[in-house]
């Protein structure tokens, strides 16, 4: 009962430290709040407003049908520019995208000629250009095999496609980049937030007050991993709840408290890197570059950012050994497919037996450093 007392009045001094130092609390509310906001108001990944230019060398009925088949909010409505200021105009950057309609093509269409349509993609538009040129691919074949059916040239095909997406019925990138952005920052702010708590000590000189009190290396680090943990869990609750569901109007598909729970054993290994890290650096600026060189890979590498299926397998494998790897997984499951304890319940014991080994080795390092 001694420790626990001990563990909990150190907790709520760092607690009262951390409301005091303004810059770490304007960082926490800054990545919970207009961060996420940016980051899911932004449209780099997907195609949006678009530029288009059409060049009719045909002036027939497919051709208007191809030029008024690309639509808001993909592409901006096309506009007819004459063929020899098409260098110009893409040289200048104006359209990413121009689409030249060569003479006779209706009639070498339903001659079953074969004729070329060229689309001309300004490629320094790096996530327009490569999306966006299937996208047209797509609308033009689209309208005409629609036009040459119509014509009867060629029969209706026997079957038609029909593409159910779940889960995201609309593809919006908004509902995938808000909680990955929430997931991304629980790992930057854990290892900062104990991180700096344990460099602030000592650049301070209280450290070593603490240490000649009756109190061991153990209580003070659980002391500050409660308390950082704690605020980062707050913080992930009041931005899933306000700026997530309600600011954004992004639904959640499953329980809060699930993930919240998920949340709060990630933070074990979290935090207790931050501790990690601060008995190898003696200064803030030591931490900010050891930070750089873990939680950035941790994590880019833990499926927030790519799939680990679009990964190579020996880095795959590698990854399975972070319990980020696993928080992203089961935070995906249960804020996304809805998913319940019976499913994301292996991904839970994966963060808790990899968290509690890397915090046993923390409080090992940190103990060290302390005697």
């Amino acid at each position: 009962m001694r420790k626990l007392a001990n563990i909990y009045w150190l907790g709520t001094k760092e607690l009262r430290s951390f409301f005091r130092d303004w810059v770490l609390l304007g960082l926490v509310v800054y990545s919970f709040s207009l961060a996420v906001i940016a980051q899911t108001q932004s449209n780099s990944q997907e195609l949006h407003n678009a530029s288009l230019a059409i060049v009719d060398e045909d002036n027939s009925e497919l051709s208007r049908r191809i030029a008024h088949a690309f639509l808001p909010p993909y592409f901006k409505p096309a506009e007819y520019v004459a063929e020899r200021d098409v260098d110009q105009l893409m040289d200048t950057g104006k359209y990413t995208f121009v689409i030249d309609i060569p003479p006779h093509f209706e009639r070498d269409v339903l001659g079953n000629r074969n004729p070329a349509l060229q689309v001309a993609v300004d490629a320094t538009a790096m996530v327009q250009a490569g999306i966006g040129s299937g996208y047209a691919q797509q609308i033009i074949a689209t309208e005409i095999n629609n036009f040459v059916s119509r014509a009867g040239a060629v029969p209706l095909p026997a079957v038609t496609l029909s593409v159910r997406i779940a889960f995201n019925p609309n593809v919006t990138t908004a509902w995938f980049t808000s909680v990955m952005g929430i997931i991304n920052s629980v790992t930057m702010l854990a290892i900062v937030l104990s991180g700096a708590a344990v460099v602030r000590e000592r650049e301070h000189g209280t450290m070593d007050h603490l240490l000649v009190m009756p109190l061991t290396p153990f209580e003070i680090a659980m002391s500050k991993i409660w308390a950082n943990g704690l605020v980062i869990t707050g913080a992930v609750g009041l931005s899933l709840t306000l700026v997530v569901q309600k600011l954004l109007s992004i639904p959640i598909a499953g329980s809060v408290p699930l993930f919240m729970f998920g949340v709060t054993l990630y933070l074990f290994f979290a935090t207790a890197i931050g501790i990690f890290l601060a008995t190898i650096a003696r200064t803030m600026p030591q931490l900010g570059l050891l930070y750089m060189l873990v939680a950035i890979p941790l994590n880019m590498l833990s499926g927030s950012n790519t799939p680990l299926e679009s990964m190579p397998p020996f880095l795959r494998t590698v990854m399975q050994a972070s319990p980020s790897t696993h928080f992203v997984s089961f935070a995906q499951a249960i804020l996304y497919r809805g998913a319940g304890i019976d499913v994301v319940w292996p991904k839970f014991l994966a963060v808790a037996l990899i968290g509690g080994l890397f915090l046993a080795l923390a409080l090992l390092r940190f103990r060290s450093i302390s005697s």
